[in-house]
């Protein structure tokens, strides 16, 4: 009995130290992060709406890569298409390309076989975001969501895709994989490499002065602001564009868990008759996050907020449309995860017929899911509703 009290006594001690080191790290963080000042872009975009298209063309950019490729992705996988993009990073390492990958520490999954390979091809590889002391278990919970591919200082892409064969839609746990990613020429460039540079520096400690990572380049005719969050700010500008909203705002994302300033300014933008739709997945690829989303629904389907949910395979999409005058897209959730802890890149596009291609996409989402409805959501079992309250209690770290 005095054993067990000691042990108990000990796990409390440990979570209580995990938590103070979390307060305080986020703490830290606010103190310490500097106000983001995007500029205005204008920039030449590729809407790239399935898996294939966007590996086609990364494979293609790749190919033609003459002097640099910066790689960052929060999940690669060394499966079939994983391994013919490693080959590809092999070949280019060999024919003198500088390739720089970065991969979250959680979401690599190459095999020490392939890390070793593309090491002996030249390729630099490293884990990202980087462990350190004080505040360890808050950068541990720390995750690097961004994907960023540059291909000499010419090209790039962001977006939701990860590298995996899921991402094609060839996991029959999943399905068919619905996601949005950009392929960018143009000034916007610029943004992404310096976003990908900053997380390189953060990791090798190294400082990249190198004019030739910002050459001059022809802008576009399509704007938008470019700017990376490290858990902070990205609640402020998704506010400040949810409070600008004067007729729609159409949400999608594959985790739903708004923080109380979210849930507020949505249900005030209810009442001055904005019309709202979310559309987000039946089912979950992570445990609990489907259920953390739950406890939300009751005031917003009270408020006349329709909610979508998307089961003809996955959906994966981090996009917002205000009054189709301003869309958001990047890789982002609408959670409290994205908003407070995670690394993510995002963008506000200002382009209305490249907003359109977007409100298309996701209009035809919503147009092939189920809508749920009160008397649906009343009728939850009481199993589902005792995992919601599972979730809502460990809802920040989902």
């Amino acid at each position: 009995m005095v054993y067990a009290l000691i042990i108990i006594a000990l796990l409390l001690i440990l979570l209580g130290l995990v938590w103070l080191d979390f307060r305080l790290g986020r703490r830290s963080l606010i103190i310490n992060e500097e106000p983001i000042e995007p500029l205005v872009r204008e920039s030449r975009m590729q809407l790239l709406t399935t898996g294939d298209h966007f590996v086609e063309c990364l494979m293609q950019d790749l190919f033609h890569a003459e002097k640099h490729i910066h790689m960052l992705f929060y999940i690669f996988r060394d499966d079939h298409i994983g391994q013919k993009i490693i080959d590809l990073l092999e070949l280019k390492a060999k024919q003198g390309v500088k390739v720089r990958l970065m991969v979250d520490m959680f979401g690599c999954k190459i095999s020490f076989r392939n890390k070793r390979k593309l090491k002996k091809a030249g390729v630099k590889l490293h884990l990202t975001p980087p462990l350190s002391f004080p505040y360890f278990f808050f950068k541990l919970n720390q995750r690097n969501h961004r994907k960023i591919v540059i291909c000499d200082s010419k090209v790039a892409y962001f977006g939701g895709y990860n590298i995996g064969d899921e991402y094609l839609g060839r996991d029959p746990k999943f399905g068919r994989w619905r996601d949005l990613h950009i392929r960018m020429q143009g000034n916007g460039v610029q943004d992404l490499q310096k976003s990908f540079l900053n997380d390189w520096e953060d990791v090798c400690h190294k400082s990249f002065e190198d004019a030739s990572f910002y050459p001059a380049l022809q802008p576009g005719t399509q704007k938008l602001i470019m700017f990376p969050t490290n858990g902070l700010f990205l609640e402020e500008q998704q506010l400040k564009h949810i409070e600008a909203v004067k007729h729609s705002l159409t949400i999608a994302t594959a985790y739903f868990i708004p923080s109380e300033r979210m849930m507020k300014a949505l249900i005030q933008a209810t009442k001055r008759g904005v019309q709202i739709k979310i559309i987000l997945p039946k089912k979950s690829d992570h445990p609990l996050v489907r259920e953390a989303a739950f406890p939300y629904f009751d005031s917003l389907l009270r408020s006349g907020v329709q909610i979508y949910q998307y089961y003809r395979g996955f959906f994966h999409t981090k996009a917002i449309l205000f009054d189709h005058d301003a869309a958001y897209l990047g890789t982002a959730n609408f959670d409290k995860r994205s908003f407070f802890i995670n690394l993510e890149q995002n963008s506000y596009i200002y382009d209305k017929d490249f907003i359109k291609l977007i409100a298309a996409e996701i209009d035809y989402d919503i147009s092939i899911s189920h809508q749920l409805t009160m008397e649906e959501y009343q009728k939850r079992s009481l199993y589902f509703r005792l995992k919601e309250k599972i979730a809502s209690a460990v809802s920040d770290f989902l």
